[in-house]
């Protein structure tokens, strides 16, 4: 009985310690963005909430799936933080029910989603075998999704590559790739395009190349610097435009669906923005960003910022041709216009400046490569992933950037969300509240400036497995119980406000909109109730390494007093 009072009374004090904690952040100080714009969203706009395979499914050696590059990467110790896996994280795989009622909860009109390439075809290779209960969870997901009237937008990669496939031939180095992958886009065509109608070919390749084989910091851990990106980019690009293709020949007529891609892009504003060389250098960020990618599927090359620079460090290093690869005439026209629809994630923004990097004869890198340097500004909130500052106005200014760029082509806001890395758990999350309120604002802007959005996914529906962060970082609008067995979900003040925008399709008047941050806060107190109930144990991940200690002495302390209350009330 003793220990019990004293358990409980550790655990009220860990959780006035939370909300403590959560109370020193105050986003209203920093607010840069301009005027906020009341009104609503073109009617059919496609609100919606995203997740990948990897990061929510688990269930990583069930029912025939092979392995893939993050199942092996992430269980090389010091990869990952705390060495976290996704071996089973959200558990996912067990919860489609389950999961497609918070989307009814939240009323969503889409779901974003990737299939686990190792899942349905566990070495990658289509003649090798094809696992049917892959095929089997994904037709059960999609049908489910229908029949609750929720549209959904499938990724066929979000950077679980099969193993077997970099084991064999070197994976996305490799241009046999680009066989590979058409054979498993064709397959999934196939068996779920009478349903599908939104394909999405590449989340974030830019990641894919940089951190995947520049940095290493994400699978397959590879550090070719100055050259595996641009070469991985290169075979990405590639696969891309065969799989557009295939779909346009041999399932178009009779799917009527549409294939994209799903670009990652941080907007670079100049730091002086009456400088030329910092007004170029911004421009160049982009384009060695999103225009790597978008440039070739909307134009046939590469950007021309991009050639000059990297052939020209190439030639000081004395090479005898760039390190960015060529598309052959052929593969220009074959490349261009590979696009029904761009996707686009953005999260934040940096100030760019002009900066010189002399190249050496040891070799470039995808960075110095660029010739400038990032900036943020100190004021900008950032609550969670070191990386992620809120700077919404930088949204609204991508946005007519590809308007620009690209023909104004069909757009859906493919990702988009904040994350947070608190000490302990907090539902109420007001920064989260406010990073959606703005962003979503801004994304209301560049429609009225004429900018093509046809829909937004909010990033990300659950927390999940955040890659090389592993669990440190939750983006999620619901909370998920890592420690408990059960994984269980719980809503997020986020939720309920996200869900208003949703139901009024936009801004509709100011006090309308005041009122639905006070309506969330009062909801997500009872979310807090309910997670504050469950064992203590399962809270104490998010305990940092100084706050468990502090907590601990407290709680012996208060423990000690507490029983010699008790043993003087006895004598």
């Amino acid at each position: 009985m003793l220990l019990r009072c004293a358990v409980q009374v550790c655990h009220v004090l860990m959780l006035v310690l939370c909300m403590s904690a959560a109370e020193d952040f105050d986003w209203a100080k920093n607010d840069r963005s301009s005027s906020f714009y009341y009104g609503t969203f073109p009617a059919g706009f496609s609100w919606g909430a995203g997740s990948s395979a990897y990061q929510t499914e688990g269930a990583w050696d069930k029912d025939g799936k092979g392995m893939s590059i993050w199942d092996v990467f992430s269980h090389k110790k010091g990869r990952v933080q705390r060495n976290d896996t996704g071996d089973t994280s959200g558990e996912g795989y067990y919860k489609v029910k389950d999961d497609v009622s918070l989307m009814n909860e939240l009323k969503l009109n889409h779901y974003r989603f990737s299939i686990s390439w190792p899942r349905i075809i566990p070495t990658g290779i289509k003649s090798d075998h094809i696992n049917e209960k892959g095929i089997q969870y994904y037709n059960e997901l999609i049908d489910h999704l229908l029949e609750n009237k929720i549209t959904p937008i499938v990724t066929l990669y979000h950077w679980d590559l099969p193993q077997v496939l970099q084991e064999k031939y070197g994976g996305w180095q490799n241009v046999s790739i680009v066989n590979h992958f058409n054979e498993y886009a064709n397959l999934c065509f196939e068996k779920f395009g009478n349903r599908v109608k939104h394909w999405i070919t590449f989340n974030n390749p830019w990641s894919i190349a940089v951190e995947g084989h520049e940095t290493g910091e994400h699978a397959p851990g590879l550090k070719m610097r100055g050259t595996g990106a641009y070469r991985t980019a290169h075979n990405i690009i590639k696969a891309h435009a065969k799989v557009w293709h295939t779909y346009d020949t041999q399932w178009r007529g009779k799917q009527k669906g549409l294939v994209g891609i799903s670009l990652s892009g941080d907007w670079g504003e100049p730091v002086d923005i009456n400088n030329q060389k910092d007004i170029e250098a911004a421009e160049r960020y982009v384009q060695f960003y999103l225009g790597w990618f978008a440039t070739p599927i909307f134009h046939g090359d590469y950007p021309q910022v991009m050639k000059d620079f990297v052939g020209k460090k190439s030639t000081q290093q004395g090479l005898g041709t760039s390190r960015l690869p060529n598309f052959s005439s052929q593969e220009k026209s074959y490349i261009k216009g590979t696009c029904d629809f761009l996707g686009i994630g953005h999260f934040t923004t940096r100030y760019i400046t002009q900066k010189n990097y002399q190249a050496s004869r040891t070799g470039g890198s995808y960075f110095t490569d660029r010739d400038l340097a990032e900036l943020v500004d100190p004021r900008w909130p950032d609550p969670g992933s070191e990386w992620l500052y809120s700077v919404p106005w930088g949204f609204r200014r991508l946005l007519n950037f590809v308007k620009a760029q690209y023909n104004n082509p069909m757009l859906y806001v493919t990702e988009n969300g904040v994350s947070e890395k608190m000490t302990c758990t907090e539902l109420c999350d007001d920064w989260r509240i406010k990073y959606y309120r703005d962003y979503i604002n801004e994304m209301l802007k560049a429609i009225k400036d004429g900018v093509n959005v046809r829909g937004y996914t909010a990033w990300s529906l659950l927390d999940k497995f955040e890659w090389d962060e592993g669990y440190t970082e939750r983006f999620g609008l619901f909370y998920v119980d890592f420690r408990n067995k059960n994984k269980p979900r719980y809503p997020k003040a986020s939720v309920q406000y996200y869900k208003r925008i949703i139901s009024s399709n936009g801004f509709p008047n100011q006090r309308e909109v005041e009122n639905w941050k006070r309506r969330a806060t009062e909801t997500c107190s009872a979310s807090n109730q309910l997670l504050a109930a469950d064992p203590l144990t399962s809270h104490m991940e998010m305990v940092t390494e100084i706050v468990v200690p502090t907590v601990c002495t407290l709680c012996i302390l208060l423990s000690a007093i507490f029983l010699m209350f008790l043993l003087r009330r006895r004598n």
